[in-house]
């Protein structure tokens, strides 16, 4: 009798203890939020519609709660922007007062009717085969002088004349604000040239959900917690059923960025400003992380944790994730040391072949150095719900979403104290 009573008294002494010490975070918190953002109501949060709207006042309120701050300047957490899809109904171009190939000249602008020429005063820039080395290099090259904020001349060296005609994809959705950009395909700039180009717009109203956490002593300094909030809506009918909820896809990173946003605003302790994003129409083009990361100075973002698609067990069971582009700077090593003992473990992207890094919101900051990299679970090469109306809440492990979103903020503790900074992504 006295060994079970002992036994028995253990027993609720240790129960004791562990509601006494609950994990960092929740996952009954973790499905309240899951729950609503992957519910039918929200129709699979496409871009433009009810559902997205109601998805980003329900974000904007749990950072309000959560008690985040908006942008500095900013009103409230809704960053909005137009995205403007240009028609060209007119080119023209002349070199040396003679006609040019307008096959050889892109047009990049917002303006209905576009003129330039050598005296208009544009900044003239260079892609040579010493910055891209093949046509996927090339197109990179070309994104980053996209996004300049000044008018520029881009002269595009003719060993690229195969894969040039690639570039008008640049233009195929351009941000309200976006300066003029003319591409050339000319070895040296021209002792005289114009370029006249007319164009109708379409114009798109979009909005990211951004709030942010003061740093204490190194203020200037950010790292950013994001996730994309948009999915593909209502779509074509699998077994009756035609809402493309993506609950995995991204409201498991939408869930976590939340609640990491959360955590961080109760601890009180970061050195450095956290910026936590919900980003619009990633599936339709990464729009609002292109859009926020041209908002910001990348030599200031110390760096990126983007989250997406966390609510299963990744390849390796419990207690694990991967980071894409691990290789690339030294923020999963240090994520890895932080770790160190507790039984979780970060891995690199076992799915290079996808080019993952390249293909989601941490894109962007990383083509321009930031050590910028995305954290999942998912199984990318036998993913079962992937862009499914079948991707819903019940095929999630929410126990695991909560311990993967802990692991995060355990990991991320010695970067946002400024203890540790990542290196820098090269290309």
């Amino acid at each position: 009798m006295i060994r079970k009573f002992s036994f028995a008294a253990a027993l609720l002494l240790s129960l004791s203890c562990s509601a006494q010490k609950p994990g960092l975070i929740s996952s009954a918190e973790a499905t309240r939020i899951e729950t609503y953002l992957a519910s039918d109501e929200l129709a699979g949060r496409r871009p433009g519609t009810p559902g997205m709207e109601k998805a980003a006042t329900f974000i904007a309120d749990e950072m309000r709660k959560a008690g985040l701050k908006p942008l500095p300047g900013a009103s409230g957490y809704l960053q909005e922007f137009s995205v403007l899809r240009p028609k060209m109904t007119l080119l023209k171009a002349e070199v040396n007062g003679a006609d040019f190939d307008t096959r050889n000249v892109i047009v990049i602008t917002t303006k209905k009717e576009f003129k330039v020429n050598e005296k208009s005063g544009f900044a003239v820039k260079r892609i040579t085969p010493a910055d891209a080395a093949d046509s996927r290099a090339l197109g990179r090259a070309a994104q980053k002088l996209a996004g300049s904020k000044e008018p520029t001349i881009v002269l595009v060296d003719t060993s690229f004349a195969s894969s040039f005609g690639r570039l008008t994809g640049l233009k195929r959705s351009l941000f309200s604000n976006a300066s003029d950009i003319v591409f050339l395909l000319a070895p040296e700039i021209p002792a005289s040239f114009s370029v006249k180009a007319e164009h109708s717009f379409e114009d798109l109203k979009m909005a990211n959900v951004v709030g942010m956490l003061p740093g204490k002593d190194r203020a200037a300094e950010q790292v950013i917690f994001s996730g994309h909030y948009d999915h593909l809506g209502i779509g074509k009918p699998v077994n009756g059923d035609s809402i493309y909820n993506g609950a995995n896809d991204d409201a498991s990173g939408i869930t976590s960025m939340l609640l990491l946003a959360q955590h961080f605003a109760k601890q009180k302790n970061n050195s450095r400003t956290l910026l936590f994003a919900a980003f619009t129409a990633e599936e339709s083009g990464g729009f609002g992380a292109t859009y926020f990361s041209r908002q910001l100075d990348p030599e200031k973002v110390m760096a990126m944790f983007n989250i997406e698609m966390v609510g299963t067990e990744s390849k390796w069971g419990r207690n694990s994730a991967y980071i894409t582009g691990f290789e690339k700077s030294s923020f999963g090593t240090i994520l890895q040391a932080a770790l160190k003992g507790t039984g979780f473990e970060f891995h690199p992207d076992p799915y290079t072949e996808q080019n993952l890094f390249y293909r989601s919101d941490n894109a962007t900051l990383a083509r321009l150095g930031v050590p910028a990299h995305t954290i999942s679970t998912s199984k990318m090469d036998v993913e079962p719900h992937y862009h499914k109306p079948s991707d819903e809440v019940k095929t999630l492990d929410m126990d695991n979403l909560a311990m993967v979103t802990e692991a995060i903020a355990k990991s991320a503790a010695t970067i946002i104290s400024g203890k540790e900074t990542p290196t820098r992504v090269k290309e």
